[in-house]
């Protein structure tokens, strides 16, 4: 960056629609990168609060009011004009219709195939995490059995789950390895995406898309895993820092509630994870003794969506 670009802090508004597509705008004339697309949003002005920024920049570009945004995730890019902190919020309800006040186009986008180009450098990464699921389901089929697991797992994915940690810890590797190419297998024929929970040898082995680790195992390394997704558990600043450090695809933070997975462990609450959520540049999940009722509070505290080891399967 140009030694001599300045700092801004912006805020950046990923609109949804209930068909899960989303709002992106073209940036018009006389303005820096014009005719190059972005999610809508602005400068935050000297002393205002972010959320406040943001429903005076979308009433003044777009002519509507936010009526729900939840905190998303926050990422720093380095322009020659600017280094610039976006603050992104994803946008589920608002009030009026969109007005093109700044005289900019917009177009609705669906991921994976966007329509419009080109896309402003910044927000790749905010499109790979946008298609994240909200809800990643964690197998415990050492608890209820193999059987009995696979079939709750079917159903699951027949509702739309569409992301699942293989954890087991207890089955013997050989076993694991086996149940793990069984879920990848059923997975995938419904369009889900599987991280394993280990080694990426492991992750590898069972042909999965990507690679989950323990906060134990996440720092004993020092560099990124070399397969596709890559997240990890957390549980306090230093566990993140690492995450973060490591360029994680996603963390998984908790336990917000007491759990029969961490028994005699409080759960950190709301209040606090809604602390180590906050200014991350990746989804996070927040975990322990939650379920899809959960979801609104998890987004509201700063979360991406939520992690379940029993509720996933219900």
């Amino acid at each position: 960056m140009n030694a001599a670009a300045r700092r801004v802090e912006v805020v950046a508004a990923v609109l949804e629609r209930p068909d899960g597509s989303f709002l992106l705008a073209q940036r018009p004339a006389g303005k820096v990168y014009a005719g190059w697309w972005e999610f809508p949003g602005g400068k935050v002005e000297a002393g205002e609060q972010l959320q406040a920024a943001l429903a005076r920049e979308l009433h003044e570009e777009l002519g509507v009011d936010v009526e729900e945004a939840y905190p998303w995730i926050t990422r720093t890019h380095d322009y020659e004009h600017a280094q610039v902190r976006l603050n992104f919020f994803r946008v589920t309800r608002w009030r009026g219709e969109l007005q093109s006040r700044e005289r900019q186009q917009f177009a609705w986008q669906r991921l994976p195939d966007l329509t419009v180009e080109p896309i402003l450098p910044a927000n790749g990464p905010i499109l790979r995490a946008l298609g994240m699921p909200l809800v990643m389901g964690v197998t415990h089929a050492t608890d209820v059995g193999i059987e009995i697991f696979l079939s709750r797992f079917d159903r699951a994915l027949a509702g739309g789950l569409r992301l699942v940690q293989v954890r087991e810890p207890a089955l013997p590797e050989a076993e694991r390895l086996a149940f793990a190419r069984t879920i990848v297998a059923r997975a995938h024929a419904a369009g889900c995406r599987v991280v394993t929970n280990g080694t990426e040898a492991f992750a590898q082995a069972a042909a999965a898309d990507g690679l989950h680790a323990s906060a134990a195992r996440l720092m004993t390394w020092s560099e990124r895993p070399r397969i596709g997704l890559f997240g990890a558990s957390c549980h306090d600043v230093t566990e993140i820092a690492r995450a973060v450090a490591l360029e994680a695809d996603y963390v998984v933070i908790g336990p917000v509630n007491p759990t029969p997975t961490h028994p005699g462990a409080n759960g950190i609450g709301w209040s606090h994870f809604s602390e180590l959520a906050a200014g991350l540049p990746m989804p996070v999940y927040a975990i322990g003794g939650l379920s899809v009722e959960d979801l609104t509070a998890a987004r509201r505290a700063g979360a991406h969506g939520i992690a379940a080891i029993r509720a996933a399967w219900s």
